[in-house]
């Protein structure tokens, strides 16, 4: 696997674990018990993308490397998964 894939693979495992990860931890300022006024009582009381974003690139670096593991040392590839649709006899 050259560089390039490599961190092409990394982009796109981070962005989708970023945006399946940044509701968890989020308070609403309703939640909180102080909405600002001019803004929605749903939105959020705080910035929490620092610690979204750390802990997202670690969650990321171990799905990474769980898959390079499994191709590295296992073996695996997208020729081993399952087949999701059956064949059917023509």
């Amino acid at each position: 696997m050259t560089i390039f894939s490599a961190v092409a693979v990394y982009f796109v495992i981070w962005w989708t674990v970023l945006f399946a990860s940044i509701p968890f931890g989020l308070r609403t300022q309703e939640e909180e018990g102080s909405v600002i006024p001019g803004t929605t009582a749903s939105a959020p009381a705080g910035s929490h993308m620092r610690r979204v974003v750390i802990r997202n690139s670690i969650v990321a670096a171990l799905i990474y490397g769980a898959l390079y593991g499994g191709n590295y040392w296992l073996g695996w590839s997208l020729d081993d998964l399952p087949r999701i649709i059956p064949d059917f006899p023509d």
